[in-house]
């Protein structure tokens, strides 16, 4: 089998896609800011089903220096790109994400080009494809591009730019190194531990309790699918040179989310509020919570992509949109997390 590096292999999607490289016999090196994380990402992995042993090593790694990255890539076929800054509240300077997600891309891609790496998987998201655009009736696909002149939250923003840094750099000194793209609506799923992403905030957030659901909308997604499809992207042939939306069907308001929360999980679930908020509240909200001044922009639009190039493509098959959600919840309880 081969031997991969996965960057951020402490955070929540790295830990799937380490914990599924693992089950399929290959190698794994993955980079965290300090080995300090090691034993937790190993609870992690064990969490997931997957037993690291010695076919996982770590590496210290920090996507604003240089140091680390060559060892880390050395003798590796393949680089899975996971590693970005998603801040819980939105940053004081939008530097603070920009930086750090294009200059940590481009560090990577170099990496694994001087260590004779096949191919990169970088993780983008959906948000490097339809912001900036009028609404539409038919879903955004994979030729869309955002539009950096609108009003994007800082992390879309970063994540948009270091895509193009991506793609730039293989088209004036990629070589022989190939890159594949994967743009992932709002990631759901089951959590392995502590670290999880945004989307998994939303969740603990309404399970907890609250006032009500904003008119936010997200495409859905399960992790574990797109862990699969990253794997699918590492190595089929078809995938050089592309990008791929995961995403399962339209997109789910918060208050859908709610409503499958209330109905699939019971008792778990009896905090879940089922009230819309009017967006008056919630912009007068977010002059004091940081964390939802950064969802400002999205307030009230509703953006549709399609999953059909991944599954016309690579035979990509996602959970559905239902049971993403439900696995969230569960395994939220499960840890803890929400009581």
């Amino acid at each position: 089998m081969s031997t991969v590096l996965v960057t951020g292999g402490s955070g929540f999607m790295g830990s799937h896609i380490i914990a599924q490289l693992l089950s399929a016999g290959h190698v794994v090196r993955t980079t965290v800011r300090s080995l300090s994380r090691e034993e937790s990402v190993r609870a992690m992995l064990r969490a997931a089903g997957a037993e690291a042993g010695e076919r996982l090593l770590f590496f210290a790694a920090d996507l604003e220096r240089d140091e680390g990255w060559a060892e880390a890539a050395a003798a590796c076929d393949y680089v899975m790109h996971v590693a970005s800054p998603i801040p819980p509240a939105a940053p004081k300077t939008e530097d603070e994400l920009i930086v750090p997600a294009r200059d940590g891309v481009l560090r990577v891609l170099r990496a694994a080009l001087d260590a004779g790496a096949k191919r990169v998987v970088f993780t983008s998201t959906c948000g490097a494809i339809y912001y900036g655009h009028p609404s539409q009736k038919a879903p955004f696909d994979e030729t869309s591009w955002t539009k950096m002149d609108g009003t994007l939250s800082a992390y879309v923003k970063s994540k948009a730019l270091a895509e193009r840094a991506a793609w730039d750099f293989m088209a004036s000194a990629g070589g022989t190194l190939e890159l594949s793209v994967i743009n992932p609506a709002g990631i759901f799923g089951p959590v392995l531990g502590p670290d999880f992403s945004s989307s998994i905030e939303l969740v603990r957030r309404l399970m907890n309790g609250g006032p009500g659901c904003p008119q936010l909308y997200f495409g859905v997604v399960d992790v574990r699918d797109v862990a699969d499809l990253h794997l699918r992207a590492m190595t089929d042939p078809a995938a050089k040179g592309e990008r791929f939306i995961a995403v399962s069907g339209d997109a789910m308001s918060i208050l859908d989310i709610a409503k499958v929360l209330r109905l699939r999980l019971g008792e778990s679930a009896r905090k879940v509020p089922t009230r819309q908020l009017p967006n008056w509240l919630v912009r007068f909200v977010a002059l004091f919570d940081r964390s939802m001044k950064q969802m400002l922009p999205m307030l009230g639009q509703i953006r549709n992509a399609t999953s059909a190039k991944a599954e016309r493509m690579l035979g990509w098959k996602p959970r559905s949109r239902e049971d993403a959600i439900v696995a969230t919840g569960e395994s939220l309880v499960k840890f803890g997390i929400v009581r």
